[in-house]
């Protein structure tokens, strides 16, 4: 059993956290998801636009993921890691991350687990920010 975890705010849910999150599913058996919690999303992104509730129940209701669980606000990435035992971390195509750094701080601290980036999705409206700007974009227009 092949327990791959992914994570991410979830923020306005687009093609691009779907494809992310079946390329994810794709390499493994199991998909643990960790969604941002609240205060998280505010301190490295932006104010949420629907709350952790929500964005937990609807990434748990995806067809590939098993399971979800909300990201804790310890601001401790391994204490997640510990209770999540993942073989594998599939980053986002757009998350910060450096994979080698990341590897290299995984096989530091123990952790037998491989670090891998999904791919971009090829879709225009495939981030939260482009729909909003969108949305934006089309009410200005509209006046």
């Amino acid at each position: 059993m092949v327990r791959v975890m992914a994570s991410g705010v979830f923020d306005i849910l687009h093609t691009g956290h779907i494809s992310y999150l079946e390329q994810a599913k794709a390499a493994g058996d199991e998909l643990v998801v960790v969604v941002a919690c609240d205060s998280t999303v505010r301190k490295r992104k932006h104010e949420p636009v629907t709350p952790e509730a929500m964005r937990l129940k609807i990434v748990q209701s995806l067809k590939p993921v098993d399971r979800a669980i909300l990201g804790k606000d310890t601001g401790d990435f391994f204490e997640t890691l510990r209770d999540v035992q993942p073989d594998i971390i599939m980053l986002g195509f757009d998350q910060t991350f450096d994979e080698r750094e990341l590897q290299a701080q995984l096989d530091s601290k123990g952790f037998r687990t491989k670090v891998m980036r999904a791919t971009e999705c090829s879709d225009d409206l495939n981030g939260t920010r482009r729909i909003i700007k969108k949305i934006l974009e089309t009410k200005g227009a509209g006046q």
